[in-house]
């Protein structure tokens, strides 16, 4: 049986995460000389809540991600506690991450997020929605009335979709504007879209792939 694992994470790293098809973690950078994921859900919310959200590097969000990982593969590493007896990780060699993500069972997805009141989401830097924040993005997809150009804008927008959508399911109706009703429709188009155009990653909303 594989282990499952939580890693809580910021929008740079959840779009490389993307570009990877949400298989692989990517590579560690320079001061990054440690991996650290989690076996505790617990965990993984209070460090993407508390310490992502208010961070610019992190893009002022937190990604909760879960995986599983072959669990033989695991007992090579030892597990050790940081703080309370929650706070309970493995130590991953950043020269290991490629034996890392090849021991990853399926896909890695997104199970939570959180944002600081900084965020302007993922801004793409081409296409129609080029240069536009997250709000604007949505405010952009919400005036394609007509089905067939909403489709073909979710399916050219598919990366900048994927990593705003959760924050456009939870953010507040007066930063947004419109209704909830209409919020609702709006998802329920996006679902359609996404399976219309064959999107392989499910988007990162629970009922809505």
């Amino acid at each position: 049986m594989p282990t499952t694992l939580y890693r809580p994470i910021g929008l740079q790293e959840l779009a490389l995460l993307w570009d990877s098809g949400m298989r692989e973690f990517p590579p560690r950078l320079i001061q990054q000389p440690i991996f650290y994921p989690v076996v505790n859900l617990e965990y993984a919310r209070q460090i993407a809540r508390d310490w992502n959200t208010p961070d610019a590097n992190s893009g002022f969000a937190g990604f909760v991600t879960r995986f599983d990982v072959s669990s033989t593969y695991l007992t090579k590493y030892e597990l050790h506690t940081a703080g309370s007896s929650t706070h309970r990780e493995y130590w991953i060699p950043a020269r290991e991450m490629t034996a890392f993500n090849k021991a990853i069972n399926r896909m890695i997805s997104v199970e939570e997020a959180y944002f600081g009141r900084e965020f302007s989401g993922y801004v793409p830097d081409d296409g129609n929605l080029k240069g536009q924040n997250a709000v604007a993005q949505y405010a952009a997809l919400s005036n394609l009335v007509d089905f067939a150009a909403f489709s073909a804008e979710v399916s050219a927008s598919r990366k900048a979709v994927f990593l705003n959508c959760r924050y456009w399911f939870d953010a507040d109706l007066v930063i947004l504007g419109g209704t909830g009703e209409l919020r609702y429709l709006f998802f329920t188009k996006l679902a359609k879209a996404w399976k219309a155009n064959k999107i392989k990653v499910p988007l990162p909303i629970a009922g809505q792939s």
